[in-house]
């Protein structure tokens, strides 16, 4: 008997994972190596399962969801290159090749999906919307400094206006400006005008 854990499809947790969560610039993967040479995988496993359980968890990363394995043996049996009745049988062991690999929904999709890989993953995705936050702040921060700079060439006082430079920022991005030339930058200055003079008649109007 297969070594997955066998469940109704409503009792089956939801994958965390979808589709769209992709790591396609990842060429390596995290290992913990201590990790897994201390595990009853590796210590209890034959070989040759030991080598097969490893193809497959750098194969689910390749997966949709990523993370994730098909159900059927024969699709997986193809993956790995052995036969399909020699995989059934090596699954039947207690250390097979999908030890603690359970089956999981993915949308209305059954899957299998391994524990350990999913914290990888999570880990990994953390750090990359980690880092495309840190590099978009990046972006905005000399984005700002520039337009910090052109409007000083109009007047030095509004460019040490922070929530001036913002908001010209956010109307030029709004406004699809993609190359902010003179004319772009005089545009936002005559909007940042129009923007003030219209709380300072909201003000007044709220006083009267």
């Amino acid at each position: 008997m297969s070594n997955l854990q066998l469940a109704s499809v409503d009792d089956l947790d939801e994958y965390p994972l979808s589709p769209e969560d992709r790591l396609d610039s990842h060429y390596f993967m995290a290992w913990e190596r201590r990790r897994w040479l201390n595990c009853d995988m590796r210590l209890k496993g034959t070989a040759e399962c030991r080598a097969l359980f490893f193809d497959l968890i750098n194969i689910s990363y390749d997966q949709s969801p990523v993370g994730t394995l098909p159900t059927d043996y024969g699709v997986l049996a193809k993956m790995l290159f052995v036969d399909r009745d020699h995989f059934t049988q090596l699954c039947r062991l207690e250390f097979g090749p999908l030890h603690k690999w359970r089956r999981v929904k993915c949308g209305e999709e059954i899957r299998l999906m391994h524990p350990m890989v999913l914290r990888s993953l999570t880990e990994a995705i953390s750090r990359k919307e980690d880092h495309r936050a840190r590099s978009e702040a990046a972006s905005v921060s000399k984005r700002l400094l520039r337009l910090r700079g052109s409007l000083a060439g109009y007047q030095a006082e509004l460019a040490q206006n922070d929530a001036a430079v913002r908001w010209i920022d956010e109307w030029l991005v709004k406004e699809g400006c993609e190359y902010r030339s003179s004319s772009w930058i005089e545009r936002g200055i005559a909007r940042w005008s129009d923007h003030m003079l219209d709380l300072t008649m909201a003000r007044g109007r709220t006083r009267a």
